[in-house]
């Protein structure tokens, strides 16, 4: 494997990034000092991280909205409890509030959603949710509905996807770990 000099790359980046009149900078082009990744990137990482982290804290979320980064990209987790009744895919008045504050972030974005249901492992069987999968899926679809229509998402960049009681980020031994498992989680999508 070769080792990159910094000094000599950010040269040769700024000289190519003249010949090619982009002032210096190079798109595509990776930095050594970066992990593969452009500075551009994890600036706009680091400020979506920092805008999410503020819509939290400043509105008092914290116990209903958890924020993930990993290699798919960021998670916005939003428990059940703040957006649905229990066994109920229709969103609270409450949840409207924090999606709308939510939306204005995600407008911003030239990244895609995936929206994603999630339920704990307690069987459901009503007429409307004969199971688990359908809940998971009706209240992903109601969250991604509620943000195309009401708060003008693009629709092509949101996708939905209904998970059931299969991926646990807690215990479902527990009361606690099983309400943490009812969620809606947006991912916002590395580009």
């Amino acid at each position: 494997m070769s080792n990159v000099d910094a000094q000599k790359f950010e040269k040769v980046k700024s000289v190519m990034g003249n010949v090619f009149g982009t002032g210096g900078k190079i798109y595509g082009a990776q930095n050594p000092n970066t992990n593969g990744i452009l500075p551009d990137a994890v600036d706009q990482n680091a400020k979506l991280m920092n805008d999410l982290s503020g819509l939290v804290k400043n509105n008092d979320y914290s116990a209903y909205v958890k924020l993930e980064q990993n290699e798919r990209g960021i998670t916005v987790h939003i428990m059940d409890e703040l957006l649905f009744k229990s066994g109920n895919a229709e969103l609270n008045k409450s949840s409207m509030d924090m999606l709308d504050k939510l939306a204005d972030i995600l407008k911003t974005l030239p990244n895609d959603l995936r929206i994603e249901g999630h339920t704990d492992n307690i069987p459901i069987s009503s007429s409307a949710f004969p199971s688990n999968w359908h809940l998971s899926v009706a209240r992903a679809l109601n969250t991604a509905y509620f943000l195309i229509q009401n708060k003008n998402l693009p629709a092509g960049r949101v996708s939905i996807v209904g998970y059931s009681e299969y991926r646990p980020i807690a215990s479902n031994g527990t009361v606690e770990g099983r309400s943490t498992n009812r969620r809606v989680d947006i991912v916002i999508l590395k580009k």
